[in-house]
């Protein structure tokens, strides 16, 4: 993080967050704290393991990350 009142500091948080309200739970009302739990876990994975993101070349995180790995061990 750098100083107080960086903006770009939170902007992957932020991110994450914007799309778990708009494509996950917008329209669901959940009955237990463990449902919600469970739900956003999912998404969670969901996000990190299958969700493309344009950024990483139409790569889901986990995918960019690896391919990053093997790109820095090769070299």
């Amino acid at each position: 993080m750098s100083s107080k009142g960086a903006c770009g500091d939170n902007a992957v948080v932020e991110r994450f967050f914007g799309s778990l309200k708009h494509e996950w739970i917008s329209n669901i009302i959940y009955l237990t704290r463990e449902a919600m739990v469970n739900d956003v876990k999912k998404y969670m994975r969901y996000y990190n393991y299958t969700r493309l993101h344009a950024r990483n070349g139409n790569m889901s995180p986990v995918k960019f990350e690896n391919s990053q790995f093997k790109v820095s061990v090769a070299a």
